[in-house]
């Protein structure tokens, strides 16, 4: 899911969330040489009986999946408007920590800029496997905490989906 109001928008023979998915499409994903899939769904929890009733399973679709000449998963993208809460809900990280629970890939979340792409994984003990950047306020003023030290976010920023994910989370 990107944004959760945004407009449906048909190119091609697929239809996207929103226009930042569709154009993160064209932009990275599209001409990349790349196998992928959009919006494939993956089953993270099969329906299973409480009493004598069934309580339905948990599916995710990611927006992207990008596959390696050998087929296995290289990304899972998932593209938002942001990285903070109101664009990453606690459902979203949820369906994020049990895909990388069930296939060992972490979910990708993806803010698409100018020339690049935020890139941020949710759900991790240590934040420090992604850069730290100084976070400002729609000011542009340096947020800072009530020591008055600055406040980070964690993320990376790519020009191309051509990036190990491993080479930050390991094997």
């Amino acid at each position: 899911m990107a944004e959760h109001f945004g407009k449906k928008v048909l190119y091609k023979e697929w239809k996207f969330d929103s226009m930042k998915e569709r154009d993160f499409f064209i932009r990275f994903v599209e001409n990349s040489g790349k196998k992928f899939a959009v919006h494939k769904s993956f089953k993270l929890v099969t329906k299973f009986a409480v009493g004598g009733y069934n309580q339905r399973g948990i599916s995710y679709a990611p927006d992207f999946v990008i596959y390696s000449t050998e087929g296995t998963i290289e990304h899972v993208y998932d593209v938002k408007s942001g990285i903070n809460q109101r664009a990453v809900d606690t459902a979203a990280k949820l369906r994020f920590k049990l895909f990388a629970l069930k296939t060992g890939i972490p979910v990708e979340v993806v803010v698409p800029r100018k020339h690049d792409f935020k890139m941020k994984l949710f759900g991790f003990t240590d934040s420090d496997i992604q850069t730290a950047h100084a976070k400002y306020d729609h000011h542009k003023q340096l947020k800072l905490k009530s020591d008055g030290k600055p406040v980070y976010e964690y993320y990376n920023v790519y020009k191309n989906i051509n990036y190990d994910i491993h080479d930050l989370i390991g094997n």
